[in-house]
């Protein structure tokens, strides 16, 4: 089987994977750069991206509050962040000529709304900088020759000797199985941004109905999150439920993600709700309750909480008993809904776990227990919630490993 010399093995053709190579290439033009990716087409994670569109990072104006979106990694990223954080990003994108914009909610996205403006982007660098890609090409083993103080990779077409060996592989489970087998620690990978999934009759026929602000917790915990929750076929999903299911990925992986959650669809107090209720019972007494929907909530959603509360469709508000408004309270403000599994959010798959930071240094991202290796992406246990965050710590661990590389 031929042997190839390079200067640089990265493995993993994603964010990451590419960001990094192409830093290395144009920072030393002297280096030989291959991404070996094994699937047939690279940046496969970019191009679902935000339905397709490609969240590139977030409007985050610094990196103390840019950590605040990361459930694990958030104090190894302050440094790295202070190097290369969002407006690097955007910065890097436009001078390439690909024109982005900022939506009301602080994503980044082209304003082509299209992730092959992106894609094509960052093939065209790296092909100007002389990065090889080599698709469909999975590595079986990879190991460190100490005599000759190299990087050995075997893939079922050839082998690689290397410099420097940089694993963006993300969630690849075989990638970790080889790190363990030379020492590294892989803390177990659990999903994090994922849906839950709801039996109901309150959201059962409500699917594509969603709320702007709601407040969601888990019921016994101190896991909670605000922001728009939209009903689905199968339950409850939109940023509100991604975040919670991020910061609690570890802890809803324990219980089996059958747990009890809480939610305000309001995001209001018990008290500021119950003092709307009143004000319009006192102003239109003989309207019937289940026709005046109110707090901008769609007439169905309305409705079926209104029902929940055990309040007669024919009931007006001036018949409308304490108990049964204090019921109509707790609908809106703490209706408990069972939770019995998840559903993966495809646009945006992350995995809580990888390699353990402590053996990481993360001014040049390297191992801390082997010569010469290198990590980015997903494949270290950080993750954060939905908004570009997740890309913004591939292009920041990418950018900086790259730059490493290239200055050794």
């Amino acid at each position: 089987m031929p042997t190839k010399r390079l200067s640089i093995v990265i493995i993993g053709g994603g964010a990451a994977g590419f960001f990094a190579a192409i830093r290395c290439a144009e920072q030393n033009p002297t280096t030989d750069v291959i991404i070996l990716e094994r699937g047939k087409n690279v940046l496969e994670k970019v191009k679902i991206s935000g339905g397709g569109r490609c969240n590139v990072t977030h409007d985050c104006p610094s990196p103390a509050e840019l950590i605040k979106h990361y459930p694990r990694g958030a104090r190894e990223l302050l440094g790295p962040f202070h190097q290369f954080a969002c407006q690097d990003t955007v910065q890097w994108f436009e001078r390439r000529g690909v024109r982005l914009k900022t939506e009301a909610d602080g994503r980044i996205f082209p304003v082509s709304d299209d992730s092959q403006t992106i894609i094509d982007c960052l093939w065209q660098s790296a092909r100007a900088a002389g990065v090889q890609v080599r698709t469909r090409t999975r590595v079986d083993a990879f190991k460190y020759d100490v005599q000759r103080q190299h990087w050995q990779v075997q893939t079922e077409q050839e082998n690689f000797v290397a410099d420097r060996l940089l694993l963006a592989s993300g969630s690849n489970a075989r990638m970790w199985e080889l790190l363990q087998q030379l020492g590294h620690t892989i803390v177990k990978p659990v999903p994090s941004l994922f849906t839950f999934n709801i039996r109901d009759p309150r959201i059962q026929d409500l699917p594509g109905i969603s709320v702007p602000e709601a407040t969601v917790q888990v019921v016994d915990t101190k896991l909670h999150a605000t922001g728009p929750l939209l009903v689905t076929h199968w339950g409850m999903s939109g940023p509100a439920i991604l975040k919670l299911s991020a910061w609690g990925a570890r802890e809803l992986a324990e219980r089996q993600y059958r747990f009890e959650l809480l939610v305000n669809w309001l995001g209001q107090s018990p008290q500021e709700v119950q003092s709307v209720l009143q004000d319009a019972r006192a102003a239109s007494p003989r309207k019937q309750l289940i026709t005046n929907a109110m707090f901008g909530l769609s007439a169905r959603l309305w409705r079926n909480l209104v029902l929940a509360a055990d309040i007669p469709e024919v009931r007006k508000w001036a018949d409308v008993s304490k108990k049964e408004l204090q019921a109509l309270v707790a609908q809106l403000c703490a209706g408990r809904f069972q939770v019995n599994g998840k559903s993966t959010f495809k646009e945006e798959f992350v995995t809580a776990g990888g390699v353990d930071l402590r053996e990481v240094q993360f001014k040049t991202f390297a191992s801390k227990l082997l010569p010469n290796l290198y990590f980015a992406g997903e494949v270290l246990n950080i993750d954060a919630i939905t908004g570009g965050f997740n890309f913004q710590a591939a292009w920041t661990g990418g950018w900086i490993t790259g730059e490493a590389i290239a200055k050794e």
